[in-house]
């Protein structure tokens, strides 16, 4: 048996049923893919035209950990002025390049090995392997439009 340089955490987490199903998708001709988080459409051409821009302007380079302090402030300036919460763009808000990114970092900097997350299901696919990798253990919850997770439920999750 070959040997397996990746760590025994890495190799316990499985691949989920929706990554199998896309693997077996690709290797089909005529196939229209219907994946999770897979925009349908072109990205807007302001977005675009803010990249090529950034390109000209050789802004190349690599940003500060926690991204752009000119994006993080902007970021604030809009939770501010949507949802009327003040964040510090200088020590409370962090960029990452997609919602996955966030989560680890997170999940890292607040679980302690073995701590239990509940993971309520139907659920994103990474909330699991997520959990694991930063040493916590996934629980999973099923809910359905009729039977939600509320205050009652996690006191129950809670004392057992």
């Amino acid at each position: 048996m070959k040997k397996s340089y990746l760590s025994e955490t890495v190799q316990s987490i499985q691949p989920s049923g929706i990554r199998k199903f896309f693997d077996l998708a690709a290797t089909m001709e005529g196939v229209i893919s219907l994946g999770v988080g897979e925009p349908d459409f072109v990205t807007a051409w302001n977005v675009r035209e803010a990249s090529i821009m950034s390109l000209e302007q050789g802004l190349t380079s690599y940003t500060a950990n926690a991204g752009l302090i000119s994006l993080r402030k902007e970021l604030s300036h809009y939770l501010y002025k949507r949802f009327h919460i003040n964040y510090s763009p200088e020590e409370e808000l962090i960029i990452t390049v997609g919602g996955s990114q966030a989560l680890d970092l997170a999940f890292r900097a607040i679980l302690n090995s073995g701590d239990e997350v509940i993971i309520p299901e139907p659920c994103f696919v990474a909330y699991g392997a997520l959990t694991t990798l930063a040493g916590g253990v996934p629980v999973y919850l099923s809910t359905t439009a009729e039977k939600k997770i509320s205050k009652q439920i996690l006191l129950i999750f809670a004392q057992s």
